[in-house]
């Protein structure tokens, strides 16, 4: 009999509203400039790009409530609210128009970035796992069964997020440039799907900085709202926080 040399890590999980049971998480995937507004403000044409894909590791999938720790390495931390899809069947070469047949439900999520770190990894041509997948870097609301959901979702439905009661981000899944049901196809061109799999699907304009002490709330009309703060740089008290500025929105 085969045994492991150590006790495997936990399964990474998230909630599921209004039960007890848990979705366990395998891939994080994340399309990226997926919105017009927020690819042109990231210095993109947002009329000649196909979708792209990075990856967040599973473990990165945390409760946005609470308080959500500000990363190490990092003078920069910012915000992207986003529509988190959740597979319950994956696959390969899933047709667009069969997509939305995969999805076991919706949940509300900020892509956090250490953006000093991924301008550095994009003016060295270089990966940007360290800027995207850094532990506690998708913080998400409960995933709530796509049968729950507002009907106009995932085609429409107003997403925004708000940083100590000022709104920051706001737009609509409507302004999507890859809806939901071509992302999910795209992605399952790229690699095999399976259950478990999230894809957060894209942000728009007004991505903006954090620091400690902030309190983030956002959601998605039909979907979920979230609440959480950011926690004290590592080796450090909450103290006086300058006022955030914002890139847009």
């Amino acid at each position: 009999m085969q045994t492991y040399v150590f006790d495997p890590a936990a399964q990474p999980s998230v909630r599921i509203s209004g039960s007890d049971e848990l979705l366990p998480v395998r891939h994080i995937l994340c399309v990226g400039r997926n919105y017009a507004d927020h690819a042109r403000e990231m210095g993109s044409d947002p009329t000649r790009e196909p979708p792209f894909f990075f990856a967040k590791p599973g473990h990165a999938a945390v409760a946005a409530d609470g308080v959500v720790p500000y990363p190490t390495q990092t003078d920069r931390l910012e915000f992207e609210v986003e529509l988190v899809v959740a597979l319950k069947r994956g696959g390969s070469n899933i047709r667009s128009v069969d997509a939305l047949d995969h999805v076991f439900g919706y949940a509300v999520g900020v892509d956090l970035t250490r953006r000093d770190l991924q301008q550095q990894a994009k003016d060295s041509r270089r990966p940007w796992d360290v800027a995207k997948g850094f532990d506690a870097s998708a913080p998400m609301s409960e995933i709530v069964p796509a049968s729950r959901v507002d009907v106009a979702v995932p085609g429409g439905g107003r997403i925004w997020l708000a940083v100590n009661g000022h709104t920051a981000q706001e737009g609509d899944l409507a302004d999507m440039i890859w809806p939901v049901a071509d992302v999910i196809a795209a992605a399952s061109r790229a690699w095999e799907l399976a259950p478990g799999d999230l894809i957060f699907t894209g942000t728009p304009a007004g991505v903006g900085p954090l620091v400690p002490g902030d309190v983030v709330t956002g959601g998605v009309d039909g979907v979920a709202e979230f609440a959480f703060t950011v926690g004290p740089r590592p080796g450090a008290r909450l103290g006086p926080r300058p006022r955030a500025q914002f890139s847009g929105g």
